[in-house]
């Protein structure tokens, strides 16, 4: 049977029972969401990708203990935001927050316009990302997850492993911190 043709959960199963290709076909399936999800939590290029790394090397181990309670995918985004919050954990003692590079810029917010339009994107998208490093970790995860990612409050909380009361009151608190902090972005928009 054609590997690309089973569903996540079946590639799962092979995984485990030995197909090297299986956990591949997964990654690729979901790599640009998980790769957004760890990039908009850490907000570093780097990290992201050391904490992506991780977590696929935990999913790939851990895959057995699978237990089928969720879509796979959502397994997978709960490893990849535990990673992400591990990292900012450890990374709490030493505290810096690096520049963005000249002309690095978010393809979602890339499109045609002047350099006007250019300059107020990319300070919009730098004023974004400067107020959600001064909220609490486990705030932005969750705004990231549901505001920016689009997942439903359930979903997050299954990914965050929290309850879903747990998630809105972490969404709400940090919507109330981000809102004086992007005030003067309001101006841009």
């Amino acid at each position: 049977m054609d590997p690309q043709r089973l569903d996540d959960r079946q590639l799962l199963a092979a995984h485990v029972a030995g197909d090297p290709e299986a956990f591949a076909l997964i990654f690729q399936r979901h790599r640009d969401r998980l790769w957004a999800v760890a990039l908009r939590t850490l907000k570093d290029p780097e990290e992201a990708a050391d904490a992506l790394q991780e977590a696929m090397i935990s999913a790939f181990r851990r895959a057995e203990g699978f237990r089928g309670e969720a879509q796979v995918t959502t397994w997978l985004h709960r490893i990849v935001v535990n990673a992400c919050l591990d990292r900012i954990r450890r990374n709490a003692v030493r505290r810096t927050e690096p520049l963005p590079e000249q002309g690095e810029a978010d393809p979602a917010l890339a499109g045609a316009g002047g350099q006007e339009d250019r300059l107020e994107r990319e300070q919009l998208r730098l004023g974004v990302i400067e107020a959600l490093a001064q909220i609490n970790a486990d705030q932005r995860a969750a705004i990231v997850l549901v505001d920016m990612e689009g997942y439903s409050v359930e979903e997050a909380a299954t990914m965050l492993g929290c309850a879903p009361g747990t998630v809105k009151s972490r969404c709400s608190r940090g919507r109330a911190r981000l809102a004086p902090l992007l005030q003067d972005l309001r101006q841009v928009v």
